[in-house]
């Protein structure tokens, strides 16, 4: 969520105000107060974490008492999108507008945010207004840094050249499979933390299938240009992982990291981060990018964010660790496990059991596990459905060995996964599958 306008504070002396009045103003409100809004909870971001929890704190608090803060028109199931850049889905069926997802009864916001002001209870909003809380919880996500690969973003009005990760890009990434000719197709992984970290060996898997599908495998060298040091994060995935990138004759360079697009000589330059200074320079018939990616700069510079500006919450209770009435969810935080809709859906659970102990005067009692999961897409009607927690152990769901194949899990990730996204987690029913685990596990872990 960008923050475009300006905020500036007054220093004058002014007769004592309310906390928030006396926070953000704008250049267009210099000789009058700012309007000012007041909520139980306010929600920032209108992703699937914030409006899961703007769900359930309006079925706990009842409605007029909670609102979200969001300037998107559209809602999109992001996950959808490693089909889509894939042909095998269309981009539209990611969409619904957001008007659709807000839950009736919850305020929606439609504007970004300019400050935190978490010592006052309160936000600034681009249009000057003035918004108070009791309980705050950020959902920021985080933000696609395209501009940090010299070349980009304009390298994408160029063929050849596709990125699975944002909606103005995703089709691209199916036009250059469509268009593949021989030579390099070429799939980055940058060096920065990313939002479902599986998805840029996916879209991989999906272009070697439709190469061997369309009679051009023996004309295509698929590299995978990584900057991390293995495939994988857990074991057991990361071994069948590189099973299939053997298997598949699919080249892995470990530590190298995507620099500058030449796209007008359709040219990937990428530095050994082994060999500082060094770098090498590919020539592509494909190039999928998955940018570099960081927290917003309105959440980097609060008081709320970290060293490195994710959001600082305790990994048990998802509560600020300065603030007690703060709370963070999604991929803005500093949670250390992978961020995805799945992480999302198991928070989101945690979370609601924290507020509500806390707006009982009480302890809270629940904990994250670090629950995540991955899909992998691994072909057209084949995932290994990797779930793990902070540890990097498996957490798997099902009492069969999820490190295989399987065309089961496919349907699931292409079918189920959307329904239960669209009419479970953003209606704050779904709180990740720990039930479902516990039954089919006989109640052991």
């Amino acid at each position: 969520m960008a923050c475009a306008a300006l905020c500036v504070r007054t220093f004058l002396h002014v007769p004592k105000l309310e906390a928030c009045e006396i926070g953000c103003r704008t250049l267009h409100t210099t000789n009058r107060r700012a309007s000012k809004e007041y909520y139980d909870v306010v929600v920032v971001g209108g992703g699937a974490g914030g409006i899961a929890m703007s769900a359930r704190m309006k079925r706990t608090l009842g409605a007029g008492k909670v609102a979200v803060i969001e300037p998107s028109e559209t809602h999109y199931y992001q996950p959808l999108w490693t089909l889509v850049g894939a042909g095998a889905k269309q981009v539209a069926t990611s969409a619904r507008p957001t008007a659709s997802t807000i839950p009736s009864g919850v305020k929606w916001i439609k504007s970004t945010v300019q400050e935190f002001d978490p010592d006052r209870n309160c936000i600034c909003v681009a249009d000057g207004k003035e918004i108070s809380y009791k309980y705050l919880i950020v959902a920021l996500g985080l933000e696609l840094q395209f501009e940090k690969v010299k070349g980009l973003p304009e390298g994408f009005g160029y063929p050849k050249i596709g990125s699975n990760y944002s909606v103005h890009t995703v089709e691209k990434t199916w036009k250059a499979l469509q268009d593949f000719k021989e030579g390099n197709a070429i799939f980055t992984f940058p060096n920065t933390p990313v939002k479902c970290a599986g998805a840029p060996q996916k879209i991989m898997y999906l272009s070697e299938t439709y190469f061997r599908k369309t009679g051009k495998r023996s004309k295509a060298n698929v590299i995978f240009n990584t900057s991390l040091e293995k495939l994988f994060g857990v074991d057991k995935y990361r071994i069948a992982l590189e099973n299939i990138t053997k298997d598949r004759n699919i080249q892995v360079n470990y530590r190298h990291n995507l620099i500058e697009v030449k796209a007008d000589k359709q040219e990937a330059v990428f530095e050994k981060l082994d060999n500082p200074g060094e770098t090498i320079t590919y020539k592509y018939d494909m190039l999928h990018v998955t940018p570099p990616m960081g927290p917003y700069e309105v959440q980097k510079n609060s008081p709320l964010a970290d060293s490195v500006g994710w959001l600082d919450v305790d990994k048990d209770t998802l509560q600020h660790k300065k603030y007690p009435n703060v709370f963070g969810i999604g991929d803005c935080t500093n949670l250390p496990t992978s961020k995805t809709a799945a992480a999302v859906a198991g928070q989101s659970a945690v979370l609601h059991g924290t507020i509500s102990k806390i707006m009982k005067n009480e302890k809270p009692v629940k904990k994250y596990d670090g629950y995540t999961s991955c899909p992998l897409v691994t072909s057209y009607n084949t995932v290994i459905l990797a779930e793990f927690d902070y540890s990097c152990q498996p957490l798997e769901t099902f009492p069969i060995d999820q490190g295989k194949e399987r065309w089961t899990m496919f349907y699931m990730k292409s079918i189920a996964m959307p329904i239960i996204y669209w009419y479970g987690l953003l209606k704050g029913i779904w709180g990740g599958p720990a039930p479902i685990r516990k039954l089919l596990h006989l109640g052991f872990k």
